[in-house]
């Protein structure tokens, strides 16, 4: 266990962040999933543009890497642009 004051500080606040990401990959995932299942093409262009200010917001606060957010945008693109 932690005994310098500072240590302690850092363990709470690392606890409160690690909350705070595994929400927000929680909802990454499942606004991803949502542009998967989606079959209709004007749903999905809907919920795409939703999935990649998600993603572009993630990839701003460093919750996911940026390269990861660019790369996620890239796929869920070409499976929203092969949908006929």
């Amino acid at each position: 266990m932690a005994q310098h004051k500072s240590a302690i500080k850092r363990i709470r606040s690392s606890a409160r962040r690690k909350t705070r990401n595994t929400g927000e990959k929680s909802a990454m995932k499942t606004v991803i999933k949502k542009v998967r299942q989606e079959t209709d093409k004007a749903k999905a262009a809907v919920a795409l543009k939703e999935a990649v200010s998600l993603l572009d917001r993630l990839a701003q606060k460093r919750v996911i890497h940026r390269n990861k957010a660019s790369n996620q945008k890239s796929k869920l693109t070409r499976l929203v642009n092969a949908i006929k």
